[in-house]
């Protein structure tokens, strides 16, 4: 399958998206069209661009009542990842841009996020619950080993003894294991690592600017050698393309020091399916149509289905079988168990300067 607009590769290097497609909310599409004049320069690759946001609000609620949070919080917009399945890209077409290529090289960052994590936590009426980080985009892609957004928001939940869960694939996360480790250690904190093949160069196709999966198997080592409770995360499962590798990561996760492992199949919201369907027509075309079959199997009939309950699960025979099979790999391994729940009684607002201090 070829796209009118899909991007030249050397243009693309490192990129997950093969085009930027119009997002839902445009009433007109952009083509690139050569302008007639006869030069053969070519144009240059796709660099990461990063512009500022000043929110004035940052933890972000939800009823969704699969989920196991009601807030979050993201320290970015758009992914420098790349993951070309991610369920998040959708989001970039409320900011005018697309959730293609723009996802990945049109990045927002949010610099002011620990004073005004701050600011909400300190007001009379707010009631802890733990907050999860990395739920839509991740906050350890590479723009966080500069911009340090990311840690400037653990400082705030550490020192407001505030319950947080993590969920990435960067191994930046390992430059925080000094505050995670003291916050874990009063039950303040767990990790999720998601580990979606342990082959390398599918590994690097579908997430191309994420750690391997053997980096990220050592990423967990630490993290638990550290006393920090990490959560594997067997997602997303691509039926007909990774589904094969459950027991196998499953197995690795445990040797590495996993405490649980949950699963999640592959969601393919509004315009991840044609970006996702154009990816595998590149990079493992004799798959493809089994791998949207699989997937449209499990999803009564089409790329996708969003119904609660079962959108992250999929549903029909083939679905079950995959909760099986990963169910009986838990036994195996031992974890067969979820993390203790995140302690929310040690909140509490910390003085500023100038404060009467309390005499008990």
């Amino acid at each position: 399958m070829e796209f009118k607009d899909s991007l030249d590769k050397a243009r693309r290097p490192g990129r997950g998206a093969g085009f930027n497609p119009a997002n839902r909310f445009e009433r007109h599409d952009r083509v690139q069209e050569a302008d007639g004049w006869p030069c053969e320069e070519a144009l240059p690759p796709l660099r990461t661009e990063v512009s500022d946001e000043r929110p004035r609000s940052v933890i972000t609620r939800n009823r969704s009542p699969d989920l196991g949070f009601d807030r979050s919080i993201n320290p970015y917009r758009g992914c420098e990842h790349g993951c070309i399945y991610c369920f998040a890209r959708p989001s970039h077409a409320y900011l005018g841009l697309s959730p293609g290529l723009d996802f990945e090289t049109r990045l927002i960052a949010r610099p002011d996020a620990p004073q005004v994590l701050a600011r909400e936590l300190s007001r009379r009426g707010y009631r802890p619950a733990p907050i999860a980080i990395g739920t839509n985009t991740d906050p350890y892609q590479p723009i966080e080993r500069d911009r340090q957004i990311m840690r400037g928001v653990l400082e705030v939940l550490r020192d407001f003894r505030h319950p947080v869960g993590i969920v990435t694939k960067g191994t930046l996360v390992e430059r925080d294991i000094d505050i995670l480790a003291e916050m874990a250690g009063e039950g303040l904190a767990k990790v999720g690592v998601s580990v979606t093949t342990l082959d390398a160069g599918l590994a690097r196709a579908m997430e191309p600017r994420v750690p391997t999966p053997a980096r990220r198997l050592r990423m967990i080592e630490r993290l638990a050698a550290a006393g920090i409770p990490v959560r594997l995360m067997v997602s997303p499962i691509v039926p007909g393309l990774t589904d094969h590798e459950i027991e196998r990561i499953v197995e690795a996760g445990a040797a590495a020091g996993v405490r649980a492992a949950s699963m999640i199949t592959l969601r393919l919201p509004l315009e991840v399916a044609p970006l996702f369907g154009a990816w595998l027509e590149e990079h493992v075309p004799l798959r493809a149509a089994r791998v949207m079959a699989r997937l449209r199997e499990i999803h009564g009939g089409q790329d996708y289905s969003a119904d609660w309950g079962t959108r992250m699960t999929g549903r029909g025979v083939y679905a079950e079988l995959m909760q099986r099979r990963f169910a009986r790999a838990l036994r195996a391994a031992g974890l067969s168990r979820d993390l203790p729940p995140l302690r929310c009684d040690l909140f509490a607002v910390p003085p500023r300067p100038g404060d009467q201090l309390s005499l008990f």
